[in-house]
């Protein structure tokens, strides 16, 4: 017997914008456009191998639109798709709520401190 496989809405979304530099890229083109290297240089601490890696899948999921000019040397940007502009208030959403649960252990911390 196959085993049913349940779907959660919520896991589905932290595929699409789940991972340690979808947050940062997402957030760095949030009403702008941005070349790779602008990117890079924004992001220093991801490696060039990984930034490509994660830009490829947001443009996969539809949420991020790669642009290449046919141009030497080549000139490739990096915007939201409308469908990734979508997210813009639920990434506000979730930031301010990780803003209130790191200050809420904060406060934590201070109170064990005393």
């Amino acid at each position: 017997m196959e085993e049913e496989k349940s779907y959660c809405p919520i896991e589905a979304a932290l595929a699409v914008i789940g991972g340690k530099w979808k947050p940062h890229i997402f957030r760095h083109l949030i009403g702008r456009t941005e070349r790779f290297g602008k990117l890079q240089s924004i992001l220093p601490h991801v490696t060039r191998k990984v930034l490509t890696q994660q830009l490829r899948e947001l443009e996969e999921d539809g949420i991020v639109i790669r642009t290449v000019y046919p141009q030497v040397p080549p000139k490739v940007e990096y915007s939201l798709s409308d469908y990734g502009k979508t997210l813009i208030p639920i990434m506000s959403s979730l930031s301010g709520w990780g803003q209130s649960h790191v200050e809420r252990d904060n406060d934590d911390d201070r109170q064990v401190g005393r």
